[in-house]
């Protein structure tokens, strides 16, 4: 038996990517970025100031912070206020050390970069939204700094995009929409750089176990589909020659 999808896309086939640019006003770098039909409002915030174990070390820091907002979902999810529950406690770490990746931190000088991902619309891929456009919203921002004479050259070291991939009837997919995520017997969500080399793999057996072969495969369809949203980021970012030099 093989997978149908929901929406007739191949098996390693993305849903459509878009990255709405200076979606907000007030934050150095702002994109609503698309995925299907889930949308993730990210914004980079820039402080002259960095945690007090970096205090005089001539180096920055990227920080972020993931929520889910009410009407996000099909029932209100309930607003995370005094306590933060453990999958967005771990959703945003991921964020930041994926985006962290892409940072030479003393070009960046003593300041915390800030990204904030905002979930409008979840249809599955949240997080891995979150870090592709997270890393659009970043680069608009680092561009934003050295147009204003504060950062003298690009901190940029690394392009930074995720992707969720899955099995389905032992069938390896990418970018799993909701039906397919409840679905699959396998999931799993990759990060990786500019050169495909892998930032961070999260992968579980939902039901079951998974061989090698199949593993292997995963890591094929989650590769293919990075290198598209690879090109999709760099050509939404203005100045990209300029910050990668």
């Amino acid at each position: 038996m093989v997978w149908q999808r929901p929406d007739g896309r191949k098996a390693d086939e993305l849903r459509s990517v878009i990255f709405v640019k200076d979606f907000t006003r007030y934050a150095a770098g702002s994109v609503l970025a698309k995925c299907g039909e889930t949308q993730v409002l990210c914004t980079v915030s820039v402080s002259e100031r960095v945690p007090k174990f970096l205090v005089d070390s001539g180096k920055g820091w990227l920080t972020a912070e993931y929520r889910m907002l009410p009407g996000s979902t099909q029932q209100r999810y309930e607003r995370e206020t005094i306590k933060l529950s453990g999958r967005t406690q771990e959703i945003q770490r991921l964020i930041g050390r994926s985006l962290r990746a892409a940072l030479d931190f003393e070009a960046l000088g003593e300041r915390t970069l800030t990204v904030d991902a905002d979930v409008l619309q979840a249809d599955a891929g949240t997080r891995t939204t979150a870090i592709t456009g997270g890393f659009v919203a970043l680069a608009i921002a680092i561009s934003k700094l050295m147009n204003e004479g504060v950062l003298e050259r690009s901190p940029l070291i690394g392009q930074i995009a995720a992707v969720s991939v899955g099995l389905l009837e032992a069938e390896a997919f990418l970018d799993l929409n909701y039906p397919e995520d409840l679905a699959a017997t396998v999931d799993f969500n990759v990060v990786m750089n500019q050169n495909l080399g892998i930032i961070e793999v999260q992968g579980t057996a939902e039901a079951g176990s998974f061989t090698r072969t199949q593993l292997n495969n995963l890591l094929d369809c989650a590769e293919k589909g990075i290198d598209q949203l690879l090109t999709a980021q760099r050509a939404a970012i203005p100045q990209w020659g300029e910050l990668w030099g």
